[in-house]
């Protein structure tokens, strides 16, 4: 049973119920029936239980038909804390269950048909749930505070109601007292209504409440249906603060378990590792996809005072790098796998985001994953930026193959729309946006927070003696770096290039230009005179920042994520022009 509150209800307070100490034989009694019942509710639905409803995107479903808003943690006394704390991690799996379901025209919603049955395995806790009279610890405990919304929304949409069943006892704060609430209790005391026209149902957990919402195909006049009159019921009693303590089933005063952070990390940037150690607490959880430290791989090296590795996803990180690896260099299939690996990584590090974390940082490869199965609802959540949004790359990366749709590479960033959704769902709901790219952070306006970029070692530069007409690419060479307006700069200017990544667009592409390979593990940066990327999108800058630390000369857009300041010059992406004069200010500076 939910602590929820309808902001409707005007009522004078019930009265406290008559009640008796619970003996044990009359708990076995119960148990016994509920079994009976059980059984029964099975038998019958053999050949009749109600369909298994299907998701289905936003689409046609714009028309808002019903909505029932109901707090999460109004009014929690002290000693119910804990299974609060309970009843909110019920509601994020239940809710992950619900959200995108379509009830069909004529078709029939059953809450334990689309719920399933509530159990430790499948991630429900205990918080409280009405029995026998009493809010005793359960299992599950406090899904009728979605059962009650439902309830609610489907009176609201003019559904028929083919199964209600109110509790025995109101719940101060809950919805029974104006008679709009619908316990359940698995798998006999259930919820059904049936949909007159197609609905789809929305379910939310914002940081502070429960959001149902029920959306139609059209914009068509609901005849609200009415709820029956509240019947005169007692208050019920918690076992927590009942005191009783010759009940066999009292409670000692528990200890709220407090709360907690919780950092569910990717690859290792500097910038948000100083970060996290800045606002970490010593009690705070840390996910990893694996122990970099132990096994000697900096990029997973997360070394962080005060907080420890609690959970890593070993297995999931070699099997993301085995399929990146075997993918091909472009296309869509690497992009699979990489999303494919995130999803993994993230349903294992999920674990770590208990009932008693309420403030969850989380890396953005794993965001759209841990938001579709419903684990960010009702926490403060953190997002650690590394590149674009996935709608706005996108977006970006369409517009420019439209203007040049021979550049075919441009088409390799897709993912599916419901994961574009997902994150663009999720970034919306963050408390705070963390980033160092100064591109991105921009979009986030004042929820960003912008880091600065760590700069590492490098070794000061000279510049080159004479007329030298050498920059460098940090590549790789790809239409979404950069590639083909500094290509047309080099060959306007007679440049030549030294080329740091992969050449992907083919062979021959820089046919026409003085282009090569940088000596591996040579100085990249010893003999030229600019390094330039105007890139169309770029997620991390790392060979631009190794030359601001080292003083050369940077030419790049703003898609680099770098400010415009001594030593950075910013151009437009894909504009020859703009590059071009550009690069005759800092080649004459430096000649």
């Amino acid at each position: 049973m939910g602590l929820a509150h309808d902001p409707l209800a005007e009522t004078d307070p019930p009265p406290t119920a008559e009640w008796a100490v619970p003996s044990r034989w009359a708990s076995a009694l119960f148990r016994v029936k509920v079994l009976l019942h059980r059984l029964r509710r099975g038998i019958a639905d053999l050949g009749s239980r109600p369909a298994l409803l299907a998701r289905a995107p936003r689409g046609e479903f714009a028309v808002p038909v019903a909505k029932s808003r109901t707090p999460l943690w109004g009014g929690v006394p002290y000693a119910e804390q804990l299974y609060a704390q309970g009843k909110v991690q019920n509601l994020r799996r239940a809710v992950a269950s619900l959200d995108g379901l379509v009830i069909p025209a004529g078709g029939t919603f059953s809450f334990w048909r689309q719920v399933g049955r509530p159990s430790r395995r499948r991630g429900f806790v205990d918080g409280r749930m009405l029995k026998e009279g009493c809010l005793v610890p359960a299992i599950g405990g406090g899904l009728c505070q979605l059962s009650n919304a439902l309830y609610d929304a489907a009176l609201q949409a003019g559904c028929d109601i083919v199964e209600r069943h109110a509790h025995s006892r109101i719940v101060p704060g809950s919805a029974a007292a104006i008679g709009r609430d619908a316990t359940v209790a698995w798998n006999y005391v259930d919820l059904r209504f049936r949909a007159t026209g197609a609905l789809r149902i929305e379910a939310r957990l914002t940081r502070d409440e429960l959001v149902i919402r029920f959306c139609g195909e059209t914009a068509t006049t609901v005849a609200t249906t009415v709820a029956p009159a509240a019947a005169a019921r007692a208050v019920a009693r918690s076992c927590a603060t009942c005191g009783e303590t010759s009940c066999f089933r009292h409670e000692p005063q528990a200890e709220p378990i407090g709360w907690f952070g919780a950092y569910l990390v990717d690859e290792n940037w500097p910038e948000f590792q100083s970060y996290i150690a800045e606002r970490c607490l010593p009690d705070d959880e840390l996910g990893v996809p694996l122990d970099g430290a132990r096994w000697g791989l900096r990029r997973y090296a997360w070394d962080i005072p005060y907080l420890w590795c609690s959970r890593s996803a070993t297995l999931q990180t070699v099997a993301r790098a085995i399929a990146i690896r075997r993918a091909p260099a472009q296309g869509p299939a690497r992009r699979i796998a990489e999303l494919r690996g995130a999803e993994r990584i993230a349903r294992r590090l999920a674990s770590l985001l208990g009932p008693e974390v309420t403030h969850a940082c989380v890396a953005q490869p794993l965001l759209p994953h841990l938001w579709r199965a419903g684990h960010l609802g009702g926490r403060q959540v953190e997002v650690l930026m590394t590149r674009l949004p996935m709608r706005e790359l996108q977006n970006r990366l369409d517009t420019a193959l439209a203007a040049h749709p021979a550049w075919k590479t441009l088409g390799d960033f897709r993912a599916p729309p419901e994961l574009v959704e997902a994150e663009a769902e999720a970034l919306a709901y963050a408390t705070r946006i963390i980033a160092p790219h100064a591109e991105i952070a921009s979009l986030f306006a004042d929820k960003a927070v912008l880091l600065d970029w760590r700069l590492p070692s490098a070794q000061a530069w000279k510049r080159p003696a004479g007329d030298a007409r050498v920059i460098a690419f940090p590549g790789p060479t790809v239409a979404r770096k950069g590639a083909h307006a500094l290509r047309d700069a080099a060959r306007a200017l007679d440049l030549q290039i030294v080329l740091l990544g992969s050449a992907l667009e083919g062979a021959d592409f820089w046919d026409g230009v003085a282009a090569r390979k940088a000596e591996p593990g040579g100085d990249w940066l010893a003999r030229v005179a600019a390094v330039v990327q105007p890139a169309i999108v770029e997620e991390r800058p790392r060979h631009l920042l190794t030359a601001l630390a080292a003083g050369v000369p940077i030419i790049a857009s703003p898609a680099c994520g770098l400010a415009a300041g001594p030593g950075v010059t910013l151009v437009p992406p894909d504009d020859p022009a703009a590059l071009i004069a550009a690069l005759k200010a800092v080649l004459g500076e430096a000649g």
